[in-house]
């Protein structure tokens, strides 16, 4: 068992799995290439993160990277992404449980040529509606980090400027679901302006797709209601 400098076993074990396993989907998914992008999950004050570097579809638990909420290593052979500082911001400012940073060919292209991805069908809604898309800044950098964090105010996801799109969600499972849907609502956007003016959904919309999902527990499996037998 790989262990820590003191000795002792890696912390983080399943956190490591899960992140390992979510780059490898997102890179069969077509949401990453090569080593562009980066995830991670918050374990309290601990998260696991993908080390700068690593080919994410090749992405071993063991290469995962451990740090705490400051950025200090605390266990792992290799160093954290570029996009730490993004990272850890997220968590600060909001509490998030996991991140995923995609270079997402859809997302991305959209990210050159919008300033927001309109809220064009009521799925989006699970992503805050309409997505931001933060300003451009280097990558890597504070500056870059801090106008993603304000993007991403209200939002679970934003596009980034010439860059690629980010997403945080409660666990590893649902920021990589988000992301999946992020892409797909880019890729529906797209084919939509394509075939001409694209329709969003006003604020009058959105609430009522609100109230029908609470009212119908939308997105939850339910047990049939019996039928009743006619009477012969």
């Amino acid at each position: 068992m790989q262990a820590d400098a003191t000795g002792g076993s890696i912390p983080l074990k399943p956190e490591r799995q899960r992140v390992a396993d979510a780059a490898r989907r997102l890179a069969a998914e077509g949401l990453v290439i090569g080593t562009a992008g980066n995830v991670s999950e918050r374990a309290e004050e601990l998260v696991a993160i993908t080390p700068t570097g690593a080919t994410l579809a090749e992405l071993d638990p063991e290469q995962v990277s451990v740090v705490d909420l400051d950025g200090g290593l605390v266990a792992g052979d290799l160093e954290p992404t570029s996009e730490l500082d993004l990272h850890l911001g997220i968590y600060r400012r909001y509490k998030a449980g996991a991140v995923v940073h995609t270079h997402a060919p859809m997302a991305t292209a959209l990210s050159c040529v919008i300033d927001e991805l309109p809220c064009v069908h009521y799925q989006m809604l699970l992503l805050g509606g309409a997505v931001p898309v933060a300003p451009y800044r280097t990558f890597g950098t504070p500056e870059l980090a801090a106008a993603v964090l304000d993007s991403l105010e209200g939002r679970v996801a934003a596009l980034m400027a010439n860059h690629g799109a980010i997403v945080h969600g409660a666990d590893m499972a649902q920021a990589v679901e988000l992301s999946l849907l992020l892409e797909w609502a880019c890729t529906v956007y797209w084919r939509a302006s394509a075939l001409g003016d694209v329709r969003a959904l006003d604020e009058e919309q959105r609430a009522a797709v609100i109230e029908a999902a609470i009212e119908r527990g939308y997105g939850t499996t339910r047990a049939a209601k019996p039928t009743t037998e006619a009477s012969s």
